[in-house]
């Protein structure tokens, strides 16, 4: 994971595209080898165009591509560790065949322009090396915005200490995912790289003895020694479905991308205490409340008392560039009313970003993880079945010393990692 949030993109050579409607292509050695043609200084200026765009997301190690029209014209932007950047305005005349140029890649229909669709887009980057782009149209009043995703092919690293769990942390997931049965949670909004946490558990669990399964919407990256299914709503296979399937594979441990309903969650809960390990995600601000809202779905407390093993939450906060970071002197008064204690004040300062030409400008340069990790002790149990509130939970795990989303971003903060600005941000307490 840290590969992934920490690595500043090389520069890459120019990129190679399907020539099946390239205005002028041009055969040579790379192409052969890649199946694909790089673009022609004589193709059209939309395939240029977008060549010219790929390119300087992946040089900035974007993961998604925002093109937007708009009445007189339109933006491209890219989203570099979490936030929006505009890039320079393409010429206005040129929208509608770049759109067209995309749709036609990416396998998705030039004609209908009135519903959203989807496509997925493979390039070749440079030898040996291709990107996956999973793409989204939308119609607007102005024409249609497209949104390219890019799909990271698994960082080298997934173990456990590639998450920057503390030591408690760490040996509290530890003890959860090599228990053999039970339900784990990871939560957090989306792009809070929950899914990859999901993987590097799964990773650690990925033996020959072991017969793991998970489903996903969709399964977009490969993971050897693992059955993947991706759900395919329109043909009637669900999160349930394929949960109910799975415990008839003889699987050892389910993952489930992420429960979103009553019936998912039903499955999921009932796996977990018929000698399953069960992984999966939900969508909530912190780790307390992620009971709370299972039950809400409709999940019984005594069942998911004794079901649910661990909670964690997390966030990605931006690292400071290492090369341009600069001392950010903050008052005392400051600091306390973010969250630090008295005690934590004395020898040192907080970093905040400059901005310089390794980062472009921006001051930060990749992503780590925050987390908030909660396992599940007896008398957490006891309040989960007397369907206890949130704040209950909160003010126990708070007791059982179980550090909070921001008490996780504010060391980040003491250690140099990211500016007091952007823990703050990251962890916004509602």
């Amino acid at each position: 994971m840290q590969d992934s949030f920490q690595a500043a993109a090389p520069a890459l050579r120019p990129i190679a595209f399907n020539s099946d409607i390239a205005a002028k292509p041009k055969p040579n050695a790379f192409a052969a080898q890649a199946g694909t043609n790089l673009p022609d200084p004589g193709d059209a200026p939309a395939v240029r165009l977008l060549a010219d765009t790929l390119q300087e997301a992946i040089r900035r190690n974007a993961s998604d591509l925002h093109i937007e029209p708009a009445e007189h014209g339109w933006r491209v932007r890219l989203r570099i560790d979490g936030v929006l950047h505009e890039i320079p305005a393409p010429a206005a005349h040129l929208r509608d065949a770049f759109i067209t140029r995309v749709k036609v890649l990416a396998r998705m229909d030039i004609a209908e322009r009135r519903v959203p669709q989807d496509g997925r887009l493979r390039i070749a980057a440079s030898p040996g090396r291709t990107e996956d782009y999973r793409v989204n149209s939308l119609p607007t009043l102005f024409g249609e915005k497209l949104v390219l995703r890019r799909l990271d092919a698994l960082p080298a690293d997934l173990s456990l200490d590639s998450l920057g769990l503390d030591p408690q942390q760490r040996k509290a997931v530890d003890a959860a995912i090599r228990a053999p049965h039970g339900l784990v949670l990871v939560t957090g909004p989306t792009g809070s790289g929950k899914t990859l946490s999901l993987y590097c558990f799964l990773q650690l669990l990925n033996v020959e003895a072991r017969n793991l399964c998970s489903v996903e919407d969709p399964a977009e990256i490969q993971l050897a020694g693992i059955n993947q299914v991706s759900v395919r709503e329109k043909a009637g296979l669900t999160f349930a479905v394929a949960l109910r399937a799975f415990l008839r594979q003889d699987p050892d441990v389910i993952m489930v991308g992420e429960i979103r309903d009553d019936e998912t969650a039903d499955v999921a809960v009932k796996a977990a205490q018929t000698g399953h390990l069960v992984l999966s995600t939900l969508h909530t601000n912190d780790a307390p409340a992620a009971v709370a809202r299972l039950i809400d779905i409709g999940v019984e407390p005594y069942n998911l008392a004794a079901a649910l093993r661990m909670v964690t939450a997390q966030r990605l906060v931006r690292r400071l560039c290492p090369a341009c970071r600069a001392p950010a002197p903050q008052s005392a008064a400051a600091l306390r009313a973010a969250g630090f204690a008295g005690h934590q004040l004395d020898g040192w300062q907080p970093y905040a970003a400059s901005g310089c030409a390794a980062c472009h400008g921006i001051g930060y340069r990749g992503r780590v993880g925050v987390h908030q990790v909660m396992p599940i002790s007896d008398a957490m149990r006891e309040l989960i079945v007397t369907s206890a509130s949130t704040h209950e939970l909160a003010r126990l795990a708070q007791a059982e010393r179980v550090p909070t989303l921001r008490d996780a971003a504010l060391a980040r903060v003491r250690d140099g990692t990211t500016s007091l600005a952007e823990a703050l941000a990251a962890t916004e307490v509602a």
